[in-house]
């Protein structure tokens, strides 16, 4: 039975974000107008952000012809100056899902670029001590980690069995302008029933500053799924 795929196999690297993670993010963040989805896929992000009456611009290496995204062919981590929406307004925050084996330069790069960052990542991804300069900088304004665990993200053109989703994820966000310690919230989603993509609502519980050390093991605890 195949429940899993190396990264060898992944080609490029294609999970659709859920619905939910989005909505969810709306839910948790005030996010500016004018935004850019840089690695979009077929623009699942795209799609709700659009929907929730935001300006997206979505790019990804691949052409997807689909609607939802705008350039194929971008390699985002050579940009070297941000894009402009196709009415010529600035690009004011990068949101996305970035590719797994590449999060750790997909952040870097886009700090280098963005003043506000907002990225949904593994949970686990805080406990590197390779990102200490993304992690420890400053700039780490939130993280929303997810109560309940996101729906499960296949690959695309998985024919596997369809299991549930044993990772834990939250949507992380860098502000230039920040400084100090991260808060830290705790979101969860709840698909309703409609005849659309699944929209979900997000529940919070106060947010916190922790020192580093300390939500270290809150990272751990969250991970070993304690309530």
């Amino acid at each position: 039975m195949k429940i899993a795929h190396p990264v060898s196999k992944r080609g490029h690297d294609l999970y659709e974000t859920p619905a939910e993670a989005t909505y969810a993010l709306l839910k948790a963040e005030k996010l500016p107008q004018n935004l850019w989805e840089c690695a979009c896929g077929p623009g699942a992000i795209v799609r709700v952000l659009r929907g929730a009456g935001h300006k997206v611009l979505g790019t990804d290496l691949v052409d997807y012809g689909s609607p939802d995204q705008d350039h194929g062919g971008w390699d985002f981590l050579l940009e070297r100056k941000l894009p402009k929406l196709a009415n010529g307004d600035p690009v004011e925050a990068i949101v996305t899902n970035p590719p797994f084996k590449l999060a750790g330069e997909f952040v870097e790069h886009a700090l280098k670029l963005c003043p506000r960052v907002i990225m949904l990542l593994r949970l686990t991804f805080y406990e590197s001590k390779r990102r200490n300069s993304i992690l420890d900088g400053g700039q780490l304004a939130r993280v929303h980690v997810f109560r309940n665990r996101l729906p499960m993200m296949h690959r695309a053109n998985w024919d596997g069995p369809k299991v549930s989703n044993p990772t834990a994820f939250a949507w992380f966000v860098w502000h230039r302008d920040h400084r100090g310690p991260s808060a830290w919230d705790r979101v969860s989603w709840t698909p309703t029933a409609v005849a659309r993509p699944a929209r979900a609502t997000a529940q919070f519980e106060a947010s916190v500053e922790l020192p580093r050390q300390e939500m270290r093991a809150e990272v751990k605890r969250l991970l070993r799924g304690a309530k």
